[in-house]
């Protein structure tokens, strides 16, 4: 079931989610709740601070060559923890927790990423490119951080301008 996204400037954003230790019928519904939420706010990553749940849970669907995001390519992570990490490589980040707004991210262009499936099974894969980013972005929702904050100061501060217009134009739609 699709629940509501919370968004900047949020203070449970920059809250550091809890570790795991319970692999149980509620674990497995939020991961599914997440799944439907991502899917219909057309997002390709999530983590579950981003519905408010304060647990080291994300999700990813990374789109497939055609630009379609099949649940063949869903990919559940519990307890993630990134090691080798290599290169570093700018992708054009978005946030379902910051809409409408994308900037320029400097990441890491390779990593391996250790984690736990929805029951618990120790896991382990090697990713680049798009997956990379998106991995190390969920990744930092977990820790309390937001993609923002990777910016400059000088578009750190252009992006706060920009963001109190939007907020201040939705609440003038709103009236």
């Amino acid at each position: 079931m699709k629940k509501p996204v919370i968004v900047y400037p949020d203070k449970r954003l920059k809250s550091v989610s809890k570790e795991v230790t319970v692999f149980d019928a509620a674990l497995h519904q939020l991961l599914d709740d997440m799944y439907d939420t991502m899917m219909e706010s057309n997002g390709i990553g999530l983590a579950a601070i981003q519905i408010a749940v304060s647990k080291r849970v994300l999700i990813l669907c990374i789109p497939d060559e055609e630009g379609e995001q099949t649940h063949d390519n869903l990919l559940e992570v519990i307890n993630p923890k990134l090691s080798n990490q290599q290169g570093t490589t700018v992708y054009q980040e978005g946030c379902l927790s910051v809409p409408n707004f994308y900037e320029d991210v400097e990441r890491y262009e390779k990593l391996t990423l250790n984690y736990q499936d929805r029951h618990g099974n120790e896991k382990s894969l090697e990713a680049d490119g798009l997956l990379s980013v998106a991995v190390q972005h969920e990744i930092d929702h977990l820790d309390g951080k937001l993609f923002i904050e990777k910016l400059s100061y000088i578009r750190r501060k252009k992006f706060d301008k920009e963001y109190k217009k939007l907020l201040k134009a939705k609440k003038k739609e709103a009236l």
